[in-house]
């Protein structure tokens, strides 16, 4: 296999600064992959189509596999998608935003790419610190596929296995946005919000925006995120006892 590499780009932080090590490890050579599973926040495909463009990859892919027909997922379905949980409840269970076998069947596809261009990484932006329960976002699931997929496509029985690239495994959100500065990927251009509105503005509320807005602020980093109203100033009433966020969606 050659040092081709592919990228899963979902569009959020975590992918996009993946995209970002292996752009400086690959040179020219990264293909940005994106999946278009019938996710309902739609905006960060917009989102990885910018990134791919932003760090020059040499070519991005979406592929549509629609997991609508699965279900089971507030990303996917007609299901309330969880708001105002602090990191003890997120780690206490796995919430109904995990979208089963997500990550197991998006390494799938990524390994056939990588074998159809010849690519010998393939990187994908999961960490087990600061995450929201995902059971395929530990190490232990990574190093179960890695060895699955060495028995599983040509390249692997061949002698030439993929290897599956964790650079953000052991980081926290905070160390994650010091590591985008570092490498100079734009993170006002990636979408993180499980529950964005009609003008993909985050809602400020659910897991992945409050682990977002903490990793801007342990990183002492100005968060570039385009909320649907002033954040900072709502954290302030609501700490006081009072209805906050938005109105109605209080």
């Amino acid at each position: 296999m050659s040092g081709k590499a592919v990228v899963l780009l979902s569009g959020g932080l975590d992918s996009a600064v993946a995209l970002g090590v292996a752009a400086r490890e690959h040179a020219k050579t990264v293909c940005a992959l994106s999946i278009d599973y019938g996710q309902r926040h739609r905006r960060e495909l917009e989102a990885a189509a910018a990134l791919a463009k932003h760090l020059e990859a040499s070519s991005h892919t979406v592929v549509r596999l629609d997991l609508r027909a699965v279900g089971g997922s507030a990303l996917t379905g007609d299901i309330a998608v969880p708001k105002d949980r602090d990191e003890a409840r997120m780690g206490a269970d796995i919430p109904v935003t995990y979208v089963p076998a997500r990550n197991m069947l998006f390494l799938a596809l990524a390994m056939g790419f990588a074998e159809t261009v010849d690519a010998g990484h393939v990187y994908i932006g999961v960490n087990e610190v600061d995450y929201s329960g995902y059971p395929d976002c530990r190490p232990e699931f990574i190093g179960a596929f890695q060895r699955a997929a060495a028995l599983g496509t040509r390249a692997g029985v061949e002698g030439r296995p993929i290897s599956i690239e964790t650079p953000l495994a052991g980081l926290s959100k905070g160390a994650i946005v010091k590591r985008a500065a570092a490498l100079g990927v734009d993170l006002s251009l990636t979408h993180s919000c499980y529950d964005p509105d009609e003008q993909g503005l985050a809602c400020a509320r659910c897991d992945a925006c409050t682990l977002r807005r903490k990793g801007f602020e342990d990183a002492g980093v100005p968060d570039p995120t385009k909320y649907r109203f002033d954040v900072r100033a709502a954290i302030k009433v609501r700490a006081a006892g009072k209805r906050v966020w938005d109105g109605a969606d209080a």
